[in-house]
């Protein structure tokens, strides 16, 4: 049946398509992304304390996604609400759901190592992401227009048990035992995502999670540290055009190696900027080191300014470095010397580490 835009898409081809996937251009695509992609998580291993990476790059990830959905907030705004209180009623509320998509991002990562990747998850994933109860549409009215024209551009399947069987299929093809290469196999699961569209709002974001929890769950990657919505964003017209182009044409290749390029050249990006981030906490623990006085400096002190831009006092106490007096010396003495900054927010006092900030930030 061919693809009508005005019509529900109830006859979305199951995965594997019948089309030729990996092509001479797609195969050689995949062998520079996958090199790239394997420099990146070797760099990973590299990181003594891993809480360095899993905790500020994913929250840029995060901004960046949700940018992606018109949910828009600064970086300073973002790392200054992941270290207030999330009670704390001063948080913008965009950057509240933004934390959410961070959160996400970590609840699915820890899942992994209890279960592989289904539509429960998926669910999961969402309902974090939203903030409220998820579940698979009961209902038609769902349909993605031109924000530009407002036209109608496609309509996902309708019915829950339509749906269902797609994401069932999905679930299959993720786990299959068969010879594509898994790159090529996660750009076509995450078409397969957006185009099944299974959840009232959440899709997009939780489409973008699930492939770095496939590259993770194919041990492709360690910890999910790849910025895959920066290059989105940077080409977001040809993304959208890419994936109705499968939908109406099965037209495969242009999506796969936008996918690919997607990979290759954010894990290059990634690389790059955690080289930078490992070659400022190395000259930190050395200048700390000369100038500290020797009951402050410890390098658990240092590897916890890393783990993102804003620091407190409770985040010490929080992770036994000190009690709330001595570690109010302790970030005093880090400030003295320039490695932080103290800002007045409210009657607290939070402490920049400005050169991460700029690193994350670029």
């Amino acid at each position: 049946m061919a693809f009508d835009a005005d019509k529900p898409f109830n006859d979305l081809p199951f995965l594997p398509p019948a089309a030729e996937l990996e092509t001479k251009a797609v195969l050689k695509r995949s062998i520079s992304a996958s090199r790239a992609l394997a420099e990146l998580k070797g760099l990973g291993e590299l990181i003594p304390n891993q809480a360095m990476l899993i905790n500020a790059i994913p929250l840029q990830e995060a901004r960046l996604s949700s940018e992606i959905e018109n949910i828009v907030t600064t970086t300073d705004e973002l790392f200054r609400a992941a270290a207030a209180e999330e009670d704390d009623g001063s948080v913008d509320p965009k950057a509240k759901e933004v934390l959410r998509y961070r959160q996400a991002l970590r609840m699915g990562y820890d899942r992994l190592s209890q279960r592989p990747l289904s539509t429960n998850l998926f669910c999961e994933i969402c309902q974090t992401i939203t903030g409220r109860e998820t579940t698979v549409r009961k209902i038609p009215g769902t349909t993605l227009k031109n924000p530009d024209t407002g036209q109608i551009v496609y309509i996902p399947p309708v019915g829950e048990d339509v749906i269902r069987q797609k994401l069932g299929n999905l679930e299959q093809f993720i786990h299959g035992n068969d010879d594509i290469d898994p790159l090529v196999k996660a750009a076509m699961i995450h078409y397969q995502f957006e185009a099944i569209h299974p959840f009232h709002d959440g899709n997009g974001r939780t489409g973008r999670i699930i492939i770095l929890l496939y590259l993770i769950q194919r041990k492709l990657l360690l910890i999910p540290v790849l910025y895959l919505s920066r290059y989105i964003i940077e080409h977001r017209a040809e993304y959208y055009a890419s994936l109705r182009n499968v939908t109406e044409h099965q037209a495969w290749e242009p999506w796969l190696l936008y996918v690919l390029t997607a990979i290759e050249e954010t894990a290059v990006e990634t690389t790059s900027r955690i080289v930078r981030i490992k070659d400022l906490f190395d000259r930190t623990c050395e200048e700390a080191r000369k100038n500290l006085p020797s009951r402050v400096y410890s390098k658990e002190l240092i590897e916890l300014i890393f783990t993102q831009p804003y620091c407190k006092i409770k985040f010490l106490t929080d992770n036994d470095l000190a009690r709330r007096q001595t570690a109010s010396s302790y970030l005093k003495e880090l400030e003295r010397i320039g490695i932080l900054t103290g800002i007045k927010v409210g009657r607290e006092t939070v402490y920049l580490n400005p050169n991460l900030m700029a690193i994350l930030s670029a």
